[in-house]
């Protein structure tokens, strides 16, 4: 890969020198652009049958699942800190 992104890169300066010194030129002469005539027209016509759709709600009986919830004491982790300047007045309080 990095030989061929060499190879390019010497055929690059190869041509860029060749044409500083004239010893490549490309012969060049201006393009004109095309005339083009445009005529009003119309559209084309298009017939398309397609299906109607209504939207709208109705009452349906359906099986909904419920949860329900019950109070249980559990043991929970908790976590106490005592900063340096609280120790003592947390010592008093216990």
């Amino acid at each position: 890969m990095r030989f061929l992104l060499a190879l390019v890169g010497i055929a690059a300066v190869i041509v860029i020198a060749m044409i500083s010194l004239g010893l490549l030129s490309f012969q060049t002469r201006p393009g004109t652009l095309p005339s083009v005539h445009v005529d009003a027209g119309t559209a084309p016509s298009v017939k398309a049958d397609v299906a109607t759709l209504s939207v709208g709600t109705e009452n349906k009986v359906v099986d909904v699942p419920t949860v329900g919830t019950t109070q249980k004491t559990i043991a929970v982790p908790t976590l106490r800190m005592n900063k340096p300047a609280d120790q003592a007045s947390n010592a008093n309080a216990q």
